[in-house]
Parts: structure tokens; sequence; C-alpha cells
């Protein structure tokens, strides 16, 4: 069990499936009650998490708009009482050539992969600082690092949220507040945000660039998470950490 983290309470934005939800399972393994906020019907992930002994309950959440973030809040603290940990994993990964992107498809990646982060810290970093404690994780991409094409507003959003992640850090610090990025590889998963069709062909071509050359699962992520989520990592912050099989070499 990870060191810190029996009894806390962690928000999970996207955890209705896919690693989203590996990531509430493992949590709920190591002793945290689980609010699922997604866009998505969350019952089986409230389920994994409820078998692994904890309680979680989930929240229809549309994570671009502030009032769907506010209610979404105000639900889970009155539930729960509190926010000890924050998972920004809600994202979508389209591909689109450049000259095809609208401005619409640009603001759509980034309220959805950007936006959506500072409208949960909003609703949750006031109460991490008034108890001194909280550990945040935001969820960005080994793409950020790597020669990929048709990727332009994606990538561009997950630059934000290394540049969030490094701002929000220096700004939390001091009451105690940890905030970490994840960057993981092209994962195989299911999920109502999932915008592109992914290959088995494709996972296999980006395992060939990796020093691992096997195709990431959920579950190579989530102990990253768990120990950035814990107190064994009360020295950590503003990282982002490359969980990729070594895609990125840096």
């Amino acid at each position: 069990m990870g060191k810190g983290h029996q009894d806390k309470i962690a928000v999970i934005t996207g955890a209705a499936t896919g690693i989203g939800q590996r990531y509430a399972v493992r949590l709920a393994e190591e002793g945290v009650d689980i609010a699922v906020a997604d866009i998505g019907d969350a019952a089986e992930t409230v389920s994994l998490v409820e078998k692994a002994g904890r309680t979680a309950r989930g929240y229809l959440c549309d994570v671009t708009s502030p009032e769907s973030v506010a209610a979404m809040a105000e639900s889970a603290m009155s539930d729960f009482g509190r926010c000890d940990i924050l998972i920004n994993n809600a994202g979508i990964y389209p591909n689109v050539p450049f000259e095809d992107i609208s401005f619409d498809d640009w603001r759509r990646v980034m309220s959805i992969n950007l936006d959506s982060l500072f409208l949960t810290a909003k609703q949750f970093v006031p109460g991490m600082k008034e108890r001194g404690w909280g550990r945040m994780v935001n969820v960005s991409s080994s793409t950020l690092a790597t020669p990929v094409t048709g990727y332009v507003h994606y990538v561009s959003s997950k630059g934000g949220v290394v540049g969030f992640t490094r701002a929000l850090a220096s700004d939390l610090a001091p009451h105690g507040i940890t905030v970490n990025a994840v960057s993981p590889s092209l994962v195989p998963t299911t999920g109502t945000m999932l915008t592109e069709p992914r290959t088995e062909e494709r996972f296999q071509m980006i395992a060939n660039f990796q020093a691992i050359k096997q195709v990431q699962q959920a579950d190579d992520v989530v102990g990253t998470v768990a120990f950035l989520t814990s107190d064994d990592a009360t020295f950590v912050t503003g990282q982002t950490i490359y969980v990729d099989g070594g895609w990125v070499r840096a």
C-alpha cells in the first residue's frame, strides 16, 4: 500500500473507462475513495472500486464547462467532504492534418485537454490549501517530445499541460500541494472521448520506437500515478515523468 493513501479522497476525470478507470482501481486498492467525473456512464468503475473495498460515486461532467465542473465539485464535496487527490485524465487524441484543423477543432482539443485542468483546479485547490496537503497529477503525452505528424492541436494542448503543471507547482508548493504530470505512450483503450481509430499496426509501430519494445498497457502507468499521489512523493513537484517504455529518451 502506498504511504499516506489510506482514507484519502480522489477525484479522477475521464475515469469511466480506460486508463482513468485503472487509476481509480489502483488507488482504491491502496485505500482511497473515488469520485469519478466523466461525460459517460461511470457505473463500471464504481463497481470495480467497490469490489476493491472502497466507496465510489460517479458524476456526469463535461470538463469543458465551468458550470458542469462546478456542479460536479459541489456534489463530490457534498458526498465525500473533501478532495485530497486530483487526477486530470480526461482528454481526446484526434489525428488531423494541420490544413484541415478548423478553429473549432483547435478549441475543442484545447478545452478538453487543457482548459479542464484549470477548471478542476479552481474547484479543488482551495480545500487542499486549507488542509495543507494535496496531490495533483495531470496527464500529458510522449508525443510532446516525438516527431509525430497530424497532431498540431493535440501536441500543443499537451505542451500546455506541462506548462500548467510547472507553473502551478510553484504556486502551491508552500501549501503542501504537489503538482506533477505523467506522459504515457499510446495505450490500447476505449472511452467516450476516443476520436481516432487505433490499429494493432499503429500500436506496434510505436512500440518499435520504444526501448521496451512492447505495446504499453494501462497498468504500466498506474504505479507511477500511485507513487506521485502518495506521501513518498512529498519532495517531487513540477515534474513530467515519461512512462512510455523509453519512447522518449531525454
